[in-house]
């Protein structure tokens, strides 16, 4: 197919050129998105040539594509930024018809790389590999992995022991287009370029929103992509997530989870939180996401005020708080495998008495979800787990008739084997460096792949579409 981006790339992307590593060995090949995306009957040399030496794939783009944008980075305009160790390499379309970008991660400098090296540790590429199926696998909306190739060269880092070992990560997106990528145009007073860039989005992404008249279609735009964000937050707070650098150049048009760097799990519920070392004043800390979320909005709004009126995009924003509202609850529900969405305030009254147990008990998050999956037709086990004194003591009562208050939704779910074990799958930081600590040490990926297998276990049990948190 000719790909849409290069409809727009003369103004938003520059060519790039991908680095000529030493070496390229698979660590990671998705075969489910491989399947979904026709790209499966690669053979093994084939799937290196274009995904570790970035040889074009047929009939796609045949120069890799720099993003340009701009974006506020822990609330500081910054305007030299852009794709500055990865780069778009192919737009694809899946099983469904749906547009999908494959974008690299460490696949070399760019002109945007200022004074990086434009590589990636493979203890980053791990880290991500692991997060995007963890995400998927409870129901988020998120880039997903596709291929992981390691590389060769010894990278040198402030923040992990050095030299690093390298990889080249190519992960696969609804969209690359972010909220700053509007705000370049914007800052610039390029109307004719932000025409563009709308129109692009609305024919490819959000179809529904058109409209002749630019100033009617551009809030209908924001409003859809403020729902779609709105959604994901609701996601992310439902499953303890911590992305950790909310900056405006991080969303994208299409809600999804992208961009991993110092994410993490909750072990405990905590809004105070924070993932990132460097976040010295927790703007980012889990608390604050809903909040920072509609800020990064209200930027895009301002960015949108070049062509349409800034009264109807403030309405268009308006969408934020029921859309939030309505996927925390939704999704929360569906990872306790309960019926939701019948009365949203009665969801939400339930979910405030849940949530004020889990933070003043300091419950494992990842166990009580998995000790209740269902409800009342858990508690037989919830209450032999390890956590069952917490369960049988007077403070948890208000949550256990919430619990049983509600209908277990698809409760045929809990004879899978995943329900049958003692413990869930979870993701904490320490997990996450024992399971790299085995491949540093002695190049053991075992523990990792029976990590994958786990994660796989529990998305098959879960069995959550991203559709049944999305707002109506």
């Amino acid at each position: 197919m000719n790909p849409p981006i290069l409809e727009i790339s003369d103004h938003f992307a520059d060519a790039a050129v991908p680095v000529n590593f030493p070496a390229a060995v698979l660590r990671y090949r998705n075969t489910k998105w491989a399947v979904k995306t026709d790209l499966n009957d690669l053979s093994a040399t084939a799937w290196i040539s274009h995904f570790g030496h970035f040889e074009p794939l047929p009939k796609n783009l045949k120069t890799p594509l720099a993003m340009r944008y701009h974006g506020h980075q822990f609330h500081v305009y910054n305007r030299d930024l852009g794709d500055g160790r990865g780069f778009l390499f192919a737009q694809v379309r899946d099983d469904q018809g749906r547009l999908l970008d494959l974008g690299t991660k460490g696949s070399g400098q760019t002109r945007w790389s200022r004074q990086g090296d434009g590589r990636l540790t493979l203890k980053g590429g791990v880290r991500e590999l692991l997060a995007a199926n963890y995400l998927e696998a409870m129901g988020v909306k998120t880039s997903k992995p596709f291929s992981l190739i390691e590389t060769g060269e010894q990278l040198h880092r402030n923040d992990e022991p050095s030299p690093a070992r390298s990889s080249v990560l190519t992960r696969l997106s609804h969209s690359h287009i972010r909220f700053g990528t509007f705000q370049r145009a914007a800052y610039e007073e390029d109307h004719a370029a932000m025409a563009m860039l709308i129109n692009h989005v609305i024919t490819h992404y959000h179809p529904d929103c058109a409209d002749e008249a630019l100033g009617k279609a551009t809030p209908a735009l924001l409003q859809r992509i403020t729902e779609v964000t709105a959604a994901m937050i609701g996601q992310w707070m439902a499953t303890g997530f911590v992305h950790g650098v909310m900056n405006t150049d991080n969303f994208n048009i299409t809600g999804e989870t992208f961009d991993f760097g110092p994410w993490r799990f909750l072990p405990t519920s905590d809004p105070n939180f924070t993932a990132a070392y460097f976040d010295s004043q927790g703007l980012y800390r889990f608390g604050r996401q809903p909040t920072q979320g509609l800020w990064a909005l209200q930027q895009l709004a301002g960015a949108l005020s070049l062509v349409a009126d800034p009264k109807d995009l403030s309405a268009a924003l308006g969408a934020y708080e029921r859309a939030y509202q309505t996927s925390f609850a939704h999704h929360t529900m569906a990872l306790l495998g309960l019926e939701g969405g019948l009365d949203l305030r009665a969801d939400l009254l339930f979910l405030q008495t849940f949530y004020a147990w889990m933070t003043t008990s300091g419950a494992s998050w990842p166990h009580v979800f998995f000790d209740w999956f269902c409800g009342e037709a858990s508690a037989s086990r919830a209450l032999q787990g390890s956590l069952g004194s917490l369960y049988e003591a007077a403070a948890f009562s208000p949550v256990r008739d919430g619990l049983y208050a509600r209908s277990p939704l698809r409760s045929e779910r809990l004879d899978s084997k995943y329900f049958q074990a003692d413990a869930p799958v979870s993701l904490l930081i320490d997990e996450v460096e024992t399971l790299w600590a085995a491949i540093a040490d002695k190049d053991d990926w075992q523990p990792l792949q029976a990590k994958l297998d786990h994660i796989g276990g529990a998305k098959q049990a879960y069995d959550i579409t991203f559709e049944a948190s999305q707002p109506a």
